[in-house]
């Protein structure tokens, strides 16, 4: 049988995108309606499910604020924010969340592979920048799936790509940082391991909401792996 496979979701999880992704919604929403939208109330949409797609995300909420704006030019704003022209987008505050040496450290005994909601090209730049002596295959991404989470195609998809030649599935989990993570892994059958930082300002709802879909394990981080698999 294969190795077992950790499965990780990106944003949250390997990365901290509280300063890009997170404040790329913030700023994108000021700009259609004039309204400062928190933190805090951007992790309330995240906690309802369904807004794995931050672009989808930042459209509701500019519509919610009464602006109909078009998706296609939320979008545009959005990725100029993000990725800038190479030397000021937001995507250059992403903050590794590994200490050196954990991942390479579970690398010993597991693979990795990425099912993510950003683009492929997007994870790509990430991984590239952080974590080029590690292997994460196959990175999976938006554009990958025709159903996006909570739907599991892309779980399955890893989860398919990976038996053995008798047709086994390897064991694998998927460690993921919201609701419709923990919800995808439920419907792939695969253990779900819920990240919830101490620093989100809805952890206890976060917490509450990975105890009712029967999270496997519940950690700070990433940095706490070691000690789930460590019985």
């Amino acid at each position: 049988m294969k190795e077992p496979l950790l499965v990780f979701d990106m944003d949250g999880v390997l990365v901290d995108v509280t300063e890009s992704y997170r404040e790329t919604i913030a700023r994108t929403v000021a700009r259609f309606t004039g309204v400062e939208i928190t933190r805090a109330q951007i992790q309330d949409y995240k906690n309802r499910g369904g807004f794995n797609d931050d672009w989808e995300l930042t459209h509701h909420i500019i519509r919610e604020v009464g602006v109909d704006a078009p998706f296609e030019g939320v979008r545009e704003c959005f990725q100029r924010v993000f990725l800038g022209n190479g030397g000021d987008g937001l995507i250059l505050r992403e903050r590794w969340v590994a200490r050196p040496g954990a991942l390479e450290k579970l690398s010993e005994r597991f693979r990795f592979a990425v099912f993510t909601g950003r683009p492929r090209e997007e994870a790509d730049i990430t991984l590239n920048r952080f974590a080029g002596g590690l292997v994460f295959d196959p990175v999976v991404g938006m554009y990958d799936v025709e159903k996006r989470k909570p739907h599991p195609e892309g779980l399955l998809r890893i989860l398919n790509d990976n038996r053995d030649s008798s047709g086994q599935a390897c064991p694998a989990f998927y460690i993921g940082d919201s609701v419709d993570d923990a919800r995808c892994a439920r419907e792939a059958g695969v253990p779900f391991i819920g990240i919830a930082a101490p620093a989100n300002p809805a952890y206890l709802d976060l917490v509450f909401l990975f105890q009712a879909e029967k999270a496997y394990a519940i950690v700070d981080d990433i940095n706490y792996l070691e000690e789930v698999f460590a019985s």
